[in-house]
């Protein structure tokens, strides 16, 4: 292996390796992409420009990369299929990524917060959160191991092998632009499937930074592999060519749908984890000051620009009033800011188009009768200043307004009531997602009931948690295919070989 020392994150380096480089960090000696164990040259290549979603200032000019660059990186991985490394090497790779993870937790928490937004807090938490996947990976290869049938049928001895299921292509988002690509680059390692790792074009910078990482562990060539730039060419490639045998990819059901239709001729296993609409519901016997404090942690993390968070909130009539005048203090409590500025719990949206979206939703109810206890209607941002939108809580919402339709990925809290557990039942399964749910009550009864007729993949019962590395994570109907984490999100990435003998 290469010298694993941790890397001072106060010494920047000034002599950048790449022109196109203005943003700094100790971390990152190439801005560009990497295959087969080198770093892409990237001259006279397009660019793309990575922005700091609160200053709006520019903090890289990368090299843009597309279908020719993709195809190299996959052919450089097919030569690691021939000879897999064995479960003890896996399991020591990815006890490593963990350790180089939290050995560098300040200065990848901090390019997080610069170029997604999120406080630095919540950046060095995601590090952390992604640190457990490989941790848990590590834990969880014997699973992997070949494994003899208790059986004899016909008189054989039948043995199962986990092979690899060939190149994995690993399309992630912005929103959790480290801890997503842990989900998914940790099976990928456990299995022995070499992946080609396609980052967000507005936070590629912490996966560039993971990469120099990476390299200095020593994989085998071709184990890991980085493209950005041109996402259409890329991610017909990763559909198309006839190596990568497993796609997953993080982000919108639309284009989840779109890959879907491009690998559908291929026969190429999926993993989707799509968008929710998660309703959290809160029925008259249930905690409401820990209620409260659940919806806190659920849908303010990311500036609600999560997939998980709470996007509809339901309270049973007679606890609304009380419920929404817990809400309203703690979310008067919050404070907005740059996430590098000491304090601040909710940082910017990601672009304009993030900003207009929130706005119109938010509008949409006031102007069908909601009413803002909080935040509400705001001016466009000046062009030079972040896409800053007030946490906002409405009440009066019923349904027809869009925000109770739509994802509003933003710091929106909609509060609707509801009168009987067999109507909020219906009302929140009446969506096309089915990521997550959360339910709060204190009669365990009603919690089974409930829980068992809601069609989401996650339920939090009196918790606003999302995933856990521990477990599997998945969607139901448009929100996906397949799962992450535990020893099922290790299952994605491998093909199964019986084997009969004497």
């Amino acid at each position: 292996m290469r010298d694993r020392q941790r890397i001072d994150p106060t010494q920047f380096l000034r002599d950048w390796s790449s022109p196109l480089a203005k943003f700094n960090s100790a971390l990152i000696e190439h801005y560009t992409g990497y295959a087969g164990g080198r770093f892409l040259p990237s001259a006279g290549k397009s660019t793309f420009k990575v922005i700091d979603p609160a200053s709006q200032e520019i903090l890289a000019e990368l090299p843009s990369f597309g279908g020719s660059e993709t195809s190299a990186a996959v052919e450089s991985a097919v030569p690691v299929l021939e000879d897999p490394a064995p479960l003890e090497t896996r399991a020591r790779w990815l006890t490593e990524i963990a350790r180089a993870h939290v050995d560098n937790r300040d200065e990848l928490g901090r390019i997080v917060t610069l170029e997604n937004g999120k406080p630095l807090a919540e950046a060095k938490g995601e590090i952390d959160y992604a640190a457990a996947f490989y941790r848990d990976a590590a834990q969880r290869l014997d699973v992997l191991r070949p494994r003899k049938l208790k059986e004899r049928p016909k008189g054989l001895d039948w043995t199962v092998y986990s092979r690899p299921a060939g190149v994995a292509g690993l399309i992630t988002p912005w929103n959790f632009p480290v801890a997503m690509l842990a989900k998914k680059l940790s099976g990928a390692i456990a299995a022995g499937a070499p992946a080609v790792v396609k980052p967000a074009e507005k936070t590629p910078l912490s996966c560039i930074a993971l990469f120099h990482l990476l390299h200095r562990l020593g994989l085998p060539p071709g184990m890991v592999n980085l493209v950005f730039g041109d996402a259409p060419a890329i991610g017909r490639v990763l559909c198309e060519h006839p190596a990568v045998r497993v796609l997953s990819f993080t982000g919108s059901t639309a284009v989840g749908k779109l890959l879907s239709a491009q690998a559908a001729p291929h026969l190429k296993r999926m993993s989707l984890e799509l968008g929710g609409n998660a309703p959290f519901i809160v029925f008259d016997d249930a905690d409401l000051d820990l209620a409260a404090d659940q919806l806190m942690t659920s849908k303010f993390r990311a500036t609600g620009q999560t997939c998980v968070c709470a996007n509809r909130v339901f309270v049973q009539d007679s606890i609304a009033a009380a419920f929404t005048d817990r809400v309203v203090e703690r979310v008067r409590a919050l404070q907005v800011g740059h996430g590098l500025e000491e304090g601040v719990t909710v940082g910017p949206l990601i672009d304009l188009a993030a900003f207009q979206k929130v706005s119109s939703l938010v509008d949409d109810a006031l102007g069908a009768g909601a009413q803002a206890l909080t935040g509400g209607r705001t001016p466009p941002p000046a062009p030079d200043k972040g896409c800053f939108f007030p946490p906002t809580v409405l009440t009066g919402v019923r349904k027809g307004m869009r925000i109770l339709g739509e994802e509003a990925f933003g710091p929106t809290v909609p509060i609707a009531r509801f009168t009987e557990e067999s109507e909020i039942v219906r009302i929140a399964n009446d969506t096309e997602y089915g990521l997550a749910a959360y339910v709060f009550t204190r009669d365990p009864a009603r919690a089974e009931r409930v829980i068992s007729r809601l069609r989401f993949g996650h339920v939090g019962l009196n918790s606003g948690t999302g995933p856990t590395p521990e477990a599997p994570f998945g969607g139901m109907k448009h929100s996906g295919l397949g799962r992450e984490g535990g020893e099922e999100g290790l299952l994605e990435y491998v093909e199964l070989q019986t084997v009969p003998h004497p």
